[in-house]
């Protein structure tokens, strides 16, 4: 019943002068479709999401449909081009086009080729890719050639050939900043983590069972659970090769030190952090690290301080992706109505971090295994 009262909503938002007129005024490229606006002293009608000069009210007409507008005596815009397929789908295109072509390259297209193949300018083709991707073209085409580097690596007889089959036509361009792109070296990574150490210690708290994991960079794993076997085995499948070191009594103090912050947020928690995940993943992340404790953030605030107001689900998906709970407070991301949604480690948690935080003088005792 509510989606069908809120198509009919939609259907008469549109229906008088004056709601138009706030359309035109936002360029709300929701209106597009629903009718077209002529101005008179151009002689020229557009769609209401166009980006020309804003036109006085009182030169404005509108029509349902751009046949009526030409009946009238007017012609379409050349810029906005009412006459033909809603522009955001066009712009659709043009991006879907865009990201084919960074794909098939060897070499990543540069943003003039970019521009030039989707028929606009070089800042009108950044926005829109950015706007619609929720990431430049250069950071698109970086995670598209780290993902390749990623399953070359897994499959290639050799890192070079995975260097080269990726497309890198000079290993010294694969080798800038490697370690920022895959997290360790190219040969840590294609052999399961083979040759690189990670450290790790399992504790108990008030939440059930804490895997806390560390790379040499900083903390990579904070994982809570009811059996502190399958917290172990998740570390051991995402990292098969390396070498696990636990029991480590250096290592442990700081798993005291995140056991502490769960149990008494107000102590805060300042460790360095090993954060691996894709450049749109990585934006959401660090919006999360920004929400003040005893605060919360919905996922739409979330989108809208990233400059991706339209990527609430991708910003949920992101929030669930976070493999670093608490010192990447996922936690305090709650639903628009301020209800809370899924959590990773269970609703429950959730509700009990946040509690925690609104009332920093409750703690319990910890202790770590």
């Amino acid at each position: 019943m509510n989606a069908i009262s809120d198509l009919a909503a939609r259907e008469r938002a549109f229906e008088t002068d004056e709601t138009r007129w706030q359309a035109v005024q936002h360029r709300d490229a929701a209106a597009d479709g629903r009718f077209v606006y002529a101005v008179a002293t151009t002689g020229v009608y557009c769609r209401p999401s166009c980006a020309a000069r804003p036109a006085r009210r009182e030169n404005v007409s509108f029509y349902r449909a751009p046949g009526d507008a030409e009946a009238a005596g007017f012609r379409a815009c050349k810029r906005c081009r009412p006459d033909g397929r809603p522009l955001g789908e066009m712009r659709a295109e043009a991006v879907a086009r865009a990201c084919r072509l960074i794909e098939e390259a060897e070499e990543p297209p540069s943003l003039e080729d970019l521009a030039r193949a989707a028929g606009v300018s070089r800042f009108h083709f950044h926005r829109i890719f950015k706007e619609i991707v929720g990431v430049t073209p250069k950071a698109y085409a970086m995670a598209r050639r780290r993902a390749l580097v990623q399953k070359e690596l897994s499959e290639a007889p050799s890192v070079t050939a995975a260097i080269y089959g990726a497309g890198y036509n000079a290993s010294s361009r694969f080798y800038d900043n490697v370690e920022a792109k895959l997290g360790m070296s190219p040969s840590a990574y294609r052999k399961g983590g083979r040759d690189s150490t990670i450290r790790f210690a399992l504790g108990e708290c008030s939440l059930g069972s804490i895997l806390v994991a560390a790379s040499d960079k900083g903390i990579c794993a904070i994982q809570f659970g009811d059996d502190p076997e399958t917290l172990l085995r998740d570390l051991q499948d995402r990292f098969p090769e390396a070498q696990l070191i636990g029991g480590d009594p250096s290592f442990e103090s700081m798993v005291a030190r995140v056991v502490g912050f769960v149990e008494a947020p107000a102590q805060g928690l300042d460790l360095p952090l090993d954060v691996r995940g894709t450049a749109f993943q990585q934006r959401v992340w660090q919006a999360l690290r920004e929400i003040p404790s005893g605060s919360t953030a919905s996922y739409a605030e979330i989108a809208e301080r990233i400059g991706r107001p339209k990527a609430v689900r991708a910003v949920a998906q992101a929030c669930a992706s976070n493999g670093i709970a608490v010192a990447i407070p996922c936690h305090r991301v709650v639903r628009t109505d301020g209800a809370l949604s899924g959590y990773r480690w269970g609703v429950e948690r959730k509700r009990a971090l946040l509690d925690r935080e609104a009332m920093p003088g409750a703690q319990s005792p910890a202790r770590v295994a």
